[in-house]
C-alpha cells in the first residue's frame, strides 16, 4: 500500500458504563450501553469502511462495547487488546496511531473519553460541514464515533494532519 493511500482512523468511545464498587478499569456496561454498542455497530458496519485493524483497550466496557458492536460486522477485522488505551492521554494516542503498520488502511480505536474527544479533536486540522462544531458542542458522548481521514503513512499522523469527515452519535 502506498503512503499516498488516504486512511482512516475511527475513534469510537466504549458505551455507557456502570458505576460500581470495583474498580474503574473492571466496570461493565449499563443497559443502556448494552442496546448503544450494536446500535454503534450497525452504523460502522453500514458506513463501508472495511477495517484492517481494531485496537481496544484492556477495560471490560471497552471489550464489551467491542464484543457487542462486531457482531454487526461482515467481517470482523485483526482485534488488538491494547493496555496503554486504558487513561492514554493525547500524546499516548498519537504514539500509538505512529506505530500501526503501513499495511492498516483503517484503524478502528475503541478506548475512553477524554481520549477519544481530545485525539478527534486534536487531529481534526479541517472538518466536513458541521462535523467539529456537532463534536464540540455534543462533548463525544458514550457510543460516539468520529471518522478522521488524513494522507501519508501513520508516521505522519499528528496535530491537524486529518480531517474529521464523519461524528456520529447514538442520539443521531
Amino acid at each position: 500500500m502506498s503512503v499516498e493511500t488516504p486512511r482512516r482512523i475511527v475513534l469510537l468511545r466504549h458505551a455507557k458504563a456502570e458505576w460500581s464498587q470495583s474498580s474503574d478499569h473492571e466496570r461493565p456496561l449499563a443497559e443502556r450501553g448494552r442496546k448503544d454498542a450494536p446500535v454503534a455497530g450497525r452504523r460502522l458496519a453500514d458506513s463501508g469502511i472495511d477495517f484492517d485493524l481494531a485496537l481496544c483497550s484492556s477495560a471490560v466496557r471497552t471489550r464489551e462495547t467491542w464484543k457487542l458492536a462486531v457482531h454487526e460486522f461482515a467481517q470482523r477485522p485483526r482485534t488488538v487488546y491494547e493496555e496503554r488505551l486504558y487513561e492514554a492521554s493525547l500524546g499516548d494516542l498519537i504514539a500509538l496511531f505512529n506505530e500501526t503498520p503501513d499495511d492498516v488502511r483503517n484503524l478502528l480505536v475503541i478506548g475512553h473519553n477524554p481520549g477519544m474527544h481530545g485525539a478527534a479533536d486534536a487531529l481534526s486540522g479541517s472538518a466536513e460541514g458541521d462535523t467539529l462544531a456537532r463534536m464540540t458542542r455534543d462533548g463525544f458522548p458514550t457510543a460516539s464515533y468520529a471518522v478522521v481521514e488524513f494522507p501519508g503513512s501513520w508516521k505522519s499522523v499528528e496535530h491537524g494532519a486529518g480531517r474529521l469527515v464523519e461524528y456520529w452519535t447514538p442520539n443521531d
